[in-house]
């Protein structure tokens, strides 16, 4: 069976607002339950391990109004538990997995930047054709990650992200530690959007990355065709 691994962030603070971050529930449970209903066997990890921070705005609405997938997750025992004891992301061995997926959530743009295992992982997994998806400010977790010759693993590569506008748009320009889709930009990623908020999602060979939480179930279906793909061109 095909393994997957998402990475959340373990980032609690936005920034010195004294305003909480964490991930956002529903980049982390549409996928979720996209790739184990699709068969595969899936693994939580974080940055620094142990339970993971949500970012309490992603539950900030009355549950009917919740996504489905994310009340799922917060009635299924295993999803939770997994959660509730993620693997810290120093003790993960890229060898396990055929796809790594970054959820988003304001807390990755501090932490997943500064993690040299998640930049090994990811740029591992990349070099070896293996899947790499990200959504939201999950591309954040993309940026230290490099190709065997050392160049971004972003260069010259489709990509997509949280926008400078949707960041505007949100009013945190100024609290983030930097705007994603101009780094994404600056490393030579061929960034492209879609409008505000809408669901919008780029595939590029074995690179997946979706705009924003409306996008986490376009990432999760091309990020599954490119397993799917992986897998039949290894047993022709």
């Amino acid at each position: 069976m095909s393994k997957i691994l998402i990475v959340v962030t373990s980032h609690t603070a936005m920034g010195n607002t004294g305003r909480p971050t964490g991930f956002f529930y529903e980049e982390l449970a549409t996928p979720y339950w996209a790739f184990v209903d699709a068969g595969f066997d899936v693994d939580i990890a974080s940055i620094q391990g142990g339970p993971a921070a949500y970012d309490p705005s992603s539950l900030d609405v009355d549950a009917s109004a919740r996504p489905a997938p994310v009340t799922r997750f917060l009635a299924d025992p295993t999803a939770m538990s997994k959660l509730a004891k993620t693997l810290p992301i120093e003790a993960v061995s890229e060898a396990t997995y055929n796809a790594v997926f970054l959820p988003g959530g304001h807390g990755t743009m501090w932490d997943f930047p500064g993690s040299g295992a998640l930049a090994r992982i990811v740029g591992t997994l990349f070099d070896a054709g293996k899947v790499v998806g990200a959504v939201c400010h999950g591309p954040a977790g993309l940026l230290p990650a490099k190709r065997a010759d050392g160049r971004p693993i972003v260069t010259g590569r489709r990509v997509n992200g949280f926008t400078n506008a949707e960041e505007q748009a949100v009013g945190l320009t100024q609290v983030v530690p930097f705007l994603l889709e101009t780094r994404l930009r600056e490393q030579g990623g061929l960034f492209e959007n879609g409008p505000n908020f809408q669901p919008y999602a780029v595939r590029d060979g074995n690179l997946v990355t979706g705009q924003n939480p409306a996008s986490s179930a376009l990432v999760a279906e091309n990020i599954i065709a490119a397993l799917r793909e992986t897998r039949a061109g290894a047993a022709a």
